[in-house]
């Protein structure tokens, strides 16, 4: 019996006794008080980082004389600069990449698909020193350069900064707008075979319009990643003329210490996010992305021997742009003495504070997501109820809360904290707390994108029969929600182990001798010139982090089979 059919479903409920309506209303209230909690914690920690930030200085900052200095406007020009190029670039190459991926149909293409997922579980750092080793002046393409007679490449500054955002954002422009295309409906590509449309035709009627509503949230989902962007702006840099705002909000407080500097430049910092966002939401951007690996349409296109030379072109330009800093980490860090690396006592600490760090924010993200999703599907409008404006008010609410994050960076929140708790504890006693929380605060916007979506369909299909079936509190969440949630659930919590075991944000002012995380420990091996120690680290780090996704995903996927 389908979920959705009408009349199977009349039927069923004259079988079974329909529940009171206390209990429906009971659960929905349950499930709401739960969620609101949920966002209420995510919001009050972020926005008790915002207060302390206005309470530290013990007067307004002055945002508005800040802006007079013209050091201050040419971050904010730069930070600009870089996440428009920045996005430019990733959508321009993106393009054309999605396309060919669609088109093609090849042995290994799943796995190509699965490529184009491990840059967003790279962690930051391993990604940074990864472009180096590929386009700096001792890396692959400048040996290239100076073997043909010319110079060496600069990777620090603008050039590496746009380098390793594009390294990143590219592959996640290229699968938003591939799901775009994979919406299309299959009988559009019989219709466009049947009468043998030419490329240039199937493009702009078909594919055009599909890539088209993709590109909004693409491009504002990149554009918000550069504008926030900390590790890699920290590394690739080069110095005052390259800083973005994150960045000096660092400098402000680790080495001048200036804190009125530090709030002003995070209010700066804040301001310049809500904006975009807002225009992001106008422009009809959802700035949460979207994950997926492709589907599986099947295309009846007119050959074109030009489309399927240019295609493969592309293709094998994007794999090799992607897998080159892999493979490079994969080399340095064969290079350096991993045996020595590993049994030495600080780099397993810092693995083992990693791994608690990374499953203790992955864990708490999860359950603050999945309680705020809930919770958003409850109040979601049904003839049985939650219709009206409050509900949706409420909805709209809870889903801006999962966002905040976006809003109010890691970096400032780390900031606000760090000058709250300096007042009334040891700063670095309660680091572990502070990483933790922000970590898992960073994750929450993409796990809300992930698993909402399977979640949503399932309630739209299954709530008739679930409700004249009587399930509701525990049981609904066992027999309905579950099953749903499974195996989008391991992909969450696989990126929020992946987002966790490589941030350098929060640690980047709560690390001390005694809190060291792999990417703080690689970090200051770095600073002490100890290159061979940072390769190895970067590999122990990039398997770490890329096995223990696998695992989760794996896991979760298993228990389903199980089901």
């Amino acid at each position: 019996m389908a979920a959705g059919d009408g009349p199977a479903l009349t039927g069923t409920a004259r079988l079974v006794p329909r529940a009171p309506a206390m209990t429906r209303n009971a659960d929905r209230r349950i499930r709401i008080a739960i969620g609101c909690a949920a966002a209420a914690v995510l919001a009050g920690f972020l926005v008790g980082a915002l207060a302390a930030l206005l309470l530290a200085t013990g007067s307004l900052p002055a945002v508005a004389s800040l802006l007079e200095d013209g050091y201050i406007r040419a971050i904010v020009g730069f930070t600009l600069e870089q996440a428009l190029l920045s996005t430019a670039l990733s959508i321009l190459g993106g393009l054309p990449l999605a396309l060919a991926l669609h088109r093609a149909r090849f042995p290994g293409r799943d796995w190509v698909l699965r490529l184009f997922l491990l840059p967003q579980a790279l962690p930051v750092l391993v990604g940074a020193l990864a472009v180096i080793a590929i386009w700096g002046r001792s890396g692959v393409v400048s040996d290239a350069f100076a073997a043909l007679g010319l110079p060496r490449l600069d990777v620090y500054g603008l050039p590496g900064i746009l380098i390793a955002h594009v390294f990143f954002n590219l592959p996640l422009a290229a699968r938003l707008m591939l799901a775009g295309l994979d919406r299309v409906p299959a009988e559009s590509w019989k219709l466009a075979g049947q009468i043998a449309m030419p490329p240039l035709a199937t493009f702009r009627i078909v594919e055009w319009p599909a890539i088209r509503t993709a590109l909004p949230g693409a491009a504002s989902l990149i554009f918000m990643l550069c504008v926030t962007s900390f590790t890699l702006v920290l590394i690739l840099g080069g110095g005052p003329g390259a800083t973005t705002l994150e960045v000096a909000i660092y400098q402000a407080l680790r080495y001048d210490f200036d804190p009125a500097r530090a709030v002003s430049l995070a209010l700066l910092q804040i301001a310049l996010t809500a904006a975009i966002l807002l225009a992001a939401t106008r422009l009809g951007g959802d700035p949460a992305g979207g994950f997926g690996l492709g589907g599986d349409a099947r295309r009846y296109d007119r050959k074109s021997r030009a489309r399927d030379v240019a295609d493969r072109t592309v293709l094998v330009l994007g794999i090799a742009f992607v897998a080159a800093p892999f493979v490079a980490v994969l080399v340095a860090g064969l290079r350096a003495n991993l045996a020595g690396l590993v049994v030495q006592d600080a780099v397993q600490r810092a693995a083992l504070t990693s791994l608690c760090v990374a499953a203790a924010a992955a864990g708490l993200s999860l359950v603050l997501s999945t309680a705020v999703l809930l919770a958003m599907e409850a109040l979601r409008p049904t003839a049985a109820g939650a219709a009206g404006t409050a509900p949706a008010l409420a909805r709209h609410t809870l889903e801006t809360t999962g966002s905040l994050v976006l809003v109010v960076p890691p970096i400032v929140v780390g900031a606000g904290w760090f000058l709250a708790l300096r007042q009334v504890t040891d700063v670095f006693a309660a680091a572990p707390y502070v990483v933790v929380a922000t970590n898992a605060a960073m994750a929450v916007p993409f796990i809300v994108r992930i698993v909402g979506p399977a979640l949503s369909e399932e309630a739209q299909r299954t709530r008739r029969l679930a409700d004249s079936l009587g399930l509701f509190g525990l049981a609904r969440l066992r027999i309905v929600d579950w099953p749903a949630m499974r195996a989008p659930l391991g992909l969450a919590f696989a990126f929020a182990l992946a987002i966790s075991l490589g941030d350098l944000g929060a640690i980047a002012l709560f690390g001390s001798q005694d809190f060291v995380t792999l990417p703080y420990l690689l970090l200051q091996r770095m600073g002490s010139y100890r290159t061979s120690d940072a390769d190895g680290l970067a590999l122990i780090l990039g398997i770490l982090c890329l096995g223990l996704m696998t695992l989760a995903e794996r896991g979760f996927a298993r228990r389903r089979r199980r089901a």
